[in-house]
Order: structure tokens, then C-alpha cells, then sequence
């Protein structure tokens, strides 16, 4: 069963192998991320977000499960231009209830798979260009903290800090893996099954996110 894991779990900085084959585990695991992105009111979710170190990731600029025509997926994403930049506010479901401004490419091309194994290509701007920025960066084991200024960042310190306390004292209390047992079976996950994701909690022992805690806008 898949589950979103938060920072600093270390699949968020685990770089993702490719995707060598569309099968069922993959469709499946695909359509949990789905459900699992639209529990958490989301726009965007990457395998890695999931424990899954390999590179694809799903979008839905609506956040809306009733809308499955607007369900986008990206498989062994390669984004071949930019152009220009601009600013504007970023979340993560990774990082829950943080907000700040991330400057990015304002227009992208983007060469992916489909979930039919179809390449395609397209110039995408806007807010679709900056969920596959923010998604492809997931996929190389950044966030998006990690474009903020040292002042901005400072702003979040207090909350960061929380995710790693909570983080951590599940691992001394033995109800999530270590760091080095997560790291290993991210390295020998054979391929991307909900069977295999390396999240590292004991059964029933995944973070709840308590109704303060539901992002007030999409994050991804």
C-alpha cells in the first residue's frame, strides 16, 4: 500500500532510475498515486513521494478525482527547453502547509512516455510548466526549498524542524526504518509495485495529517 512520506525521508533525495517497462504494477501503482494525491488535495505527485525511486510522475491541475480526463502522467520525463522565468507560489505534499515563491521557467517543452508507452513532446507554459518542473526536480531528489534564499528559508526553519523531530522519533521508537535500511531498499526496489515501496512504516503507522494541516490550496 503506497503512502505519501514527508521530509526528510530519504527517498525525497534518492535520485529515481528509469522506467524500463509498463506493466500492471506500474498502472496500478499510478492509480494509487492518484487516489492518494487526491486524498491530500493535490495537483502533482512523484514516485519518490511514494517511496518509488523511479522516474514518473502524475498530474491533475484540477485536484479533482471526478475529472480523470484531466489526469496527466510522465514517464522517464526529460524537460529539452526553457524559456524565460517567473515567480510564483509553490507547495509540496511532501512538506505540508508550506508555501513560498519559487522562480522557475514561465514555458517548457517536455519529452515523456504515456501510461500507453506512447513519446511525445509538448510545449507547455503557465502552471502545467511549473508542475512539471517542480515534479522533475522531485524525480532528482530536490525540493522546492531548496531554490529559497537563506532569509526566506529561515522563515520555515521551525516547521522543517518539526517534520525531522517527528520523523526521527518514529525511527528511535522503532515504528519507521532507518535511514540506511530505507536507502537499501530504495537501491534494490527491482521495479515500481506498491509491493515494494520502500516508505518504511510499521503497518497503521503512517502520519495522519490533522485538519490544520490539509493545504489551504493545491500543493504537489
Amino acid at each position: 500500500m503506497l503512502r505519501i512520506v514527508r521530509h526528510p525521508h530519504p527517498a525525497l533525495r534518492f535520485p529515481s532510475r528509469p522506467v524500463l517497462q509498463i506493466d500492471d504494477d506500474l498502472r496500478t501503482s499510478v492509480r494509487q498515486m492518484f487516489e492518494l494525491m487526491y486524498d491530500a488535495r493535490g495537483i502533482g505527485l512523484a514516485a519518490n513521494q511514494v517511496a518509488l525511486p523511479f522516474r514518473f510522475f502524475i498530474l491533475n491541475l484540477t485536484a479533482d478525482r471526478e475529472q480523470r480526463t484531466e489526469e496527466q502522467v510522465f514517464i522517464n520525463p526529460e524537460i529539452v527547453k526553457r524559456h524565460s522565468t517567473i515567480e510564483d507560489e509553490e507547495g509540496c505534499l511532501s512538506l505540508p502547509g508550506l508555501y513560498a515563491k519559487v522562480r522557475r521557467a514561465r514555458k517548457i517543452r517536455v519529452r515523456a512516455y504515456d501510461l500507453t508507452g506512447e513519446l511525445f513532446e509538448r510545449d507547455v507554459d503557465d502552471l502545467l510548466s511549473r508542475a512539471i518542473q517542480h515534479e522533475t526536480d522531485h524525480l532528482d531528489g530536490k525540493l522546492f526549498i531548496d531554490y529559497l534564499e537563506p532569509a526566506t528559508l529561515k522563515n520555515f526553519t521551525e516547521a522543517i524542524r518539526g517534520f525531522e523531530l517527528e520523523f526521527r522519533q518514529g525511527q528511535n521508537q522503532g515504528r519507521i526504518l532507518s535511514d540506511q535500511s530505507l536507502k537499501q531498499k530504495l537501491a534494490e526496489m527491482p521495479h515500481p509495485s506498491a509491493a515494494f515501496a520502500a516508505t518504511g512504516y510499521a503497518p497503521g503507522e503512517e502520519p495522519a495529517v490533522a485538519a490544520s494541516e490539509q493545504p489551504a490550496e493545491p500543493g504537489v
